[in-house]
């Protein structure tokens, strides 16, 4: 690898165990093995680098096989990214510390705008990515009182119902 993908897995990592606001140049320097005048070079700043790994972080997100697998059913599709909460806790925690930085950076919300746009259409529209950040957040603050994909399943059928 060169100095630029080091940069972005030092960067993947120090967002993964320090998170967004805690990550400074030097812990990604020192997890890439680099000078840290390197990310200026490659990136140009600190949130552009970090900003480019958490986009490539939570691209892998988008990887979970049982979350898309064909013939599954809402149940389980909701189970599937419900789980990543816990499988992915960090990058779920970077993400939303991301969100705070993007009232500060054009190019961070520019970035999340983006990443909105892929999860809506994804995930069938604006209701549905709504839901999951909802889910998210009850997930990473209350676990135990947290809805499973069956119950998600079951109230969005009573809701409907409703409508």
């Amino acid at each position: 690898m060169g100095n630029r993908e080091d940069l972005l897995a030092g960067a993947k990592q120090c967002l993964i165990e320090r998170g967004w606001g805690r990550t400074t140049v030097r812990d990604i320097a020192a997890a890439a093995g680099v000078s840290h005048a390197a990310i200026g070079y490659h990136f140009g700043s600190r949130d552009a680098l970090l900003t480019q790994a958490l986009v490539e972080a939570v691209d892998e997100l988008d990887q979970l096989p049982s979350a898309t697998a064909d013939g599954a059913g809402p149940e389980e599709r909701w189970q599937a990214l419900i789980d990543s909460f816990t499988t992915h806790r960090a990058l779920w925690v970077a993400q939303l510390e991301a969100a705070v930085q993007a009232q500060h950076s054009p190019e961070v919300r520019d970035r999340l705008a983006e990443g909105q746009r892929q999860g809506r259409e994804g995930l069938g529209g604006s209701v549905p990515l709504a839901l999951l950040g909802g889910l998210m957040l009850q997930w990473l603050v209350d676990p135990e009182q947290a809805p499973s994909g069956a119950e998600v399943v079951a109230e969005l059928r009573t809701l409907a119902k409703r409508l």
